[in-house]
C-alpha cells in the first residue's frame, strides 16, 4: 500500500475543504469497497479523510412526505428501518440481498452510490483497463464478458455498476444531497452516475471535492407493491447478473403509474423510462408486462458472452411486474 496521510473530518465543511485543498485524497467511512481498491492499488490517494464521526447517521421523515437518509447511515439500518420496510419494501430487499451482514454493518448510503465496478480486469492490473488508466483499451470487449453490460456501453468500456441498493433508488426518484465549500446541491439519482461514453474513468457527476451528505427518497403512494428481483449466479454473496426493481399503481386492473429499473445490465444503474410510459394506461397482465420487457431491451448490445442476459432481463421484468401488480412481496 502507497503512504497516505490520514486525518478525521470534524464537519463536512472541514471534510470538504480538506479535499479541494488536496484534489488527490479521499473520503473514508465504512471502506468496504475503498480498502479493497487501496490494496490492489486500485487508489493511491495522497490524503484519507475520515468523515465516519461526522453528523450524517440519522434516518428523518421530511415535512413534504419524504425520507431522508444520512449518508453515514449503515446499510443494516436503512433495511432494518420500520419505515423503509413498509413504504419502501423494494430498498429493504435490495440491500438485504446484496453482501453479507457484517458488510451491511459498516456500508454506508453514500459509500454504496460510490462503489466501482467489480470488472475483473480492472481489479487486475495486468490488463489494461480504460477506467484505470484512459486510453490503454478495454479487454473486456475481446475477452471473457458474460457479466458485462448490454446497454449503454461504449467502445472504451463495457463494466456494470455492482450495486443492488442504486437500483431500488433509481426506480424510487431518490435524489443525492452533496455539498461543497460553496455550499449544497441536489442531484437526481439517475443523473448521479454517469455512462462510460469517452470518459469510462468518470462514474459519477460529482464535482472535485464534493461530499454525499444525504439521500432524500420522495414519498411514493405506490411503495407499497415494491419489487425487488435479483438473479445470480449462487444465492449468497454474489453480484446480480441481472436486477430488476419494479412497482406498479392500479386503478381495478389498469396501470396508473409504474417504476422499472435494472442492474447487471449497464455502467449505472438502468431506469427503463420508455417502458413505464408504455405502461400506463395497460391492463395489468402477461402480454402487458412481456411487450414493456421487450421495449425495455430493445437498445441491448450483447456481447459474445453476455447474449443470455438480454432473454434473462425480459424473463425478471415480466415477473418482477406481474409480483408487484398482485401487491408486492418476494419475487
Amino acid at each position: 500500500m502507497n503512504n497516505f496521510t490520514y486525518t478525521r473530518a470534524t464537519s463536512w465543511l472541514d471534510a470538504v475543504n480538506q479535499a479541494v485543498a488536496d484534489q488527490n485524497s479521499m473520503f473514508i467511512a465504512g471502506g468496504t469497497n475503498l480498502v479493497d481498491r487501496l490494496k490492489v492499488f486500485l487508489d493511491q490517494p495522497s490524503q484519507l479523510i475520515d468523515i465516519s464521526r461526522l453528523q450524517m447517521q440519522n434516518i428523518e421523515p421530511m415535512a413534504d412526505g419524504s425520507l431522508r437518509l444520512g449518508a453515514l447511515v449503515s446499510n443494516t439500518a436503512v433495511a432494518d428501518n420500520s419505515d423503509i420496510r413498509r413504504n419502501y419494501p423494494m430498498l429493504a430487499r435490495a440491500i438485504l440481498s446484496g453482501a453479507s451482514q457484517q458488510i451491511r454493518n459498516m456500508a454506508t448510503v453514500g459509500g454504496n452510490l460510490l462503489q466501482l465496478t467489480r470488472c475483473p480486469y480492472y481489479y487486475d492490473t495486468a490488463f489494461p483497463c480504460n477506467k484505470r488508466q484512459p486510453g490503454t483499451g478495454c479487454p473486456a470487449i475481446t475477452g471473457i464478458n458474460r457479466t458485462h453490460a448490454i446497454l449503454g456501453a461504449s467502445e472504451q468500456c463495457v463494466a456494470v455498476h455492482p450495486s443492488d441498493m442504486c437500483v431500488a433508488l433509481a426506480a424510487l426518484d431518490a435524489v443525492v444531497e452533496v455539498a461543497s465549500p460553496q455550499g449544497q446541491r441536489q442531484i437526481p439519482f439517475t443523473d448521479f452516475h454517469r455512462l462510460p461514453g469517452n470518459t469510462p474513468e468518470q462514474d459519477t457527476n460529482l464535482e472535485p471535492g464534493e461530499l454525499i451528505t444525504a439521500v432524500i427518497l420522495p414519498s411514493l403512494s405506490f411503495g407499497k407493491s415494491g419489487v425487488y428481483l435479483k438473479i445470480r449466479d449462487r444465492a449468497s454473496y454474489s453480484f446480480a447478473l441481472i436486477s430488476v426493481a419494479a412497482a406498479v399503481n392500479l386503478q381495478g386492473e389498469q396501470i396508473q403509474a409504474a417504476r422499472l429499473a435494472m442492474g447487471g445490465v449497464a455502467h449505472k444503474p438502468w431506469r427503463a423510462t420508455a417502458a413505464e410510459e408504455f405502461l400506463i394506461g395497460k391492463s395489468a397482465d402477461v402480454a402487458t408486462f412481456t411487450e414493456a420487457a421487450e421495449i425495455a431491451l430493445n437498445l441491448a448490445k450483447p456481447l459474445t458472452h453476455n447474449g443470455y442476459k438480454v432473454e434473462l432481463a425480459k424473463r425478471a421484468i415480466r415477473r418482477a411486474l406481474t409480483v408487484s401488480a398482485q401487491g408486492g412481496g418476494v419475487a
